[in-house]
């Protein structure tokens, strides 16, 4: 459980009393200085255009019922509700799949570390086809935003020279939401851990990573914790 293991280094979840700036694009984005995230990344052709069109029917309907929504459980709740659905239509692999490939995964693996304990702390991801889910936390002065533009345009670079493609190659807007605290933490953890086994990819395809620090501090996927 989660609440037996101590704080993982580096991880901080959502502090009530501090500022949160919001704003939202086709999902809503919550930001606090200092917090970590939970964020889901795709390719551009991860959801096809019915499935893209079935998501802005969702979005249209939930801004009918709620032209001006205010209430800050209702923004979560079609987070959600977006987030879901979006994840069921990714893990379908649609698209060309191109992190199927170990060279472009390995590409993304370094990408997403490269800046890791300099500029954020990655707690784990899991690089699936055609998306990613990571836990990442910014440090001080850097922004989500642009951090996670850094990793999709480096790997990007690399990924369309080889494939001779101009681009784009990642879809604009990521999913994200902050960590609430050590029990949500886990849960995310489990999530990205289970990822590969729910989209049943083999493992010999699987390209997952957990914070070493983390692991030292007893954090594990659930197919490790009895190995």
């Amino acid at each position: 459980m989660s609440l037996n293991l101590p704080t993982p280094p580096g991880f901080r979840g959502l502090l009530d009393h501090h500022p949160i700036h919001r704003y939202q694009r086709n999902l809503p984005h919550w930001r606090q200085e200092g917090a970590s995230y939970f964020v889901t990344f795709n390719l551009a052709d991860a959801v096809p255009a019915a499935q893209q069109q079935e998501l802005e029917s969702i979005r249209r309907e939930w801004l009918h019922r709620y032209p001006h929504p205010r209430d800050e459980d209702c923004w979560i709740e079609y987070a959600k509700t977006m987030f879901r659905r979006q994840e069921r239509i990714m893990d379908a692999s649609y698209g060309c799949c191109l992190l199927g490939q170990s060279e472009y995964a390995e590409e993304l693996h370094r990408a997403i570390l490269h800046f890791h304990e300099k500029r954020y702390e990655i707690g784990c991801f899991v690089v699936m086809a055609n998306h990613c889910h990571l836990i990442i936390r910014p440090f001080n002065g850097f922004e989500l935003e642009n951090e996670l533009g850094a990793i999709k345009r480096a790997s990007s670079r690399f990924i369309c020279e080889r494939e001779k493609v101009p681009g784009p190659l990642w879809q604009d807007e990521s999913y994200d939401r902050i960590i609430r605290d050590e029990e949500h933490l886990w849960r995310v953890v489990q999530y990205i851990g289970r990822n590969p086994l729910v989209a049943k990819i083999p493992k010999s395809s699987w390209h997952r990573w957990l914070n070493p620090a983390w692991k030292e501090c007893g954090w594990k996927f659930e197919d490790e914790i009895h190995t």
